[in-house]
Formats: structure tokens, C-alpha cells, sequence
């Protein structure tokens, strides 16, 4: 079981961290409503994962039966895994693209030709303070994808303890 956390943890990982990357480099970074609703779906693809690694783990070596827990905890492995993933693909982008310095200048950038008040503008230096530390990063960064995937490990797990729901076919 440890095997499948890793791997499709890792994979579920790279997958988010791959796309933030393809954004970042291409020095598109995609702000506001759209940005999140691009961040959340993409963290949505890549954590469907967690669905079926607990299908497979059920059907090819439990026989098409899986009781809550087991099935969350397998869940919450392969998400803590994509998360730690995540935020050092997010590390690795910055890394690559100019540093987080760079990153948050662009940012408020461009909000100020957004036309963000000053009282915005000024609240955004204090996330420059929290953003200039790499571990409050990376907690930061962690906490952005791993809330999703306790809430796809929670559905799946309820969904599929169920042996009814999508049954093992023999055959």
C-alpha cells in the first residue's frame, strides 16, 4: 500500500506542479477568480488519483470491498504526498523563474495597474514578509492544495467502502 501512496501521490504532485510551472515560465500567471478557478480544477484532475488508487487498492487486492477508514487513510497518504509535491514543484518554479521576490513584485504589479487602493497595496508587502521566509512558503503553499485533497479522500472513501458502487467485475 505504501508503494501506490508514493507513486500516485508523486504523480498526483508533478501533475499540479507541472501546470503551475507551464504557467510560470511562460510568464502568464493567471490572478484573481480565474486564476483559482485554473488552480482548483487542475488540483481536482490530478488528485482523481486519490478515487482511483482506493478503486484499484479495493478491487485487486480486497476483493471489491473496503471499509471507511482504510480507504480514507490510503486517501490522506497519496494526499499528504502530492501536497509535499506540490510545494516543491512550487519551490523549483520560483527557483527557476526569478525567485519569490520576483514572483510578488509581479503580482503587485500587477494589481497597482489594476487599480488596487493603497490600503491593498500595503497589505500586499506584508505577504512579501511572509513570502521572503521559505518555510512559511511552503506552509503556505502546502495548505493551498492539501484542504482539496482531504475532501476528495473523505468523498472517495464514503463513496467506494460502498461495494456496490462501482463493483469489482469478474470476469
Amino acid at each position: 500500500m505504501l508503494s501506490r501512496i508514493f507513486v500516485n501521490g508523486g504523480i498526483a504532485g508533478l501533475i499540479v506542479g507541472a501546470a503551475f510551472f507551464g504557467f510560470a515560465a511562460s510568464g502568464t500567471l493567471v490572478h484573481g477568480a480565474l486564476g483559482m478557478v485554473i488552480g482548483y480544477l487542475t488540483m481536482l484532475l490530478a488528485l482523481s488519483l486519490v478515487f482511483v488508487a482506493i478503486k484499484r487498492y479495493r478491487d485487486s487486492e480486497l476483493g471489491g470491498v473496503i471499509r471507511f477508514w482504510p480507504a480514507f487513510g490510503l486517501g490522506l497518504g497519496i494526499t499528504l504526498v502530492a501536497s509535499l509535491v506540490y510545494a516543491l514543484a512550487w519551490e523549483t518554479t520560483l527557483a527557476a523563474t526569478g525567485g519569490a521576490e520576483a514572483f510578488v513584485d509581479q503580482y503587485i504589479e500587477q494589481e497597482r495597474a489594476k487599480g488596487a487602493s493603497p490600503e491593498a497595496l500595503a497589505e500586499m508587502d506584508g505577504f512579501r514578509a511572509i513570502y521572503a521566509n521559505p518555510l512559511l512558503r511552503m506552509a503556505v503553499t502546502f495548505t493551498e492544495i492539501f484542504p482539496v485533497g482531504l475532501l476528495v479522500s473523505l468523498l472517495s472513501a464514503a463513496m467506494l467502502r460502498n461495494p456496490r458502487f462501482l463493483p469489482l467485475r469478474r470476469g
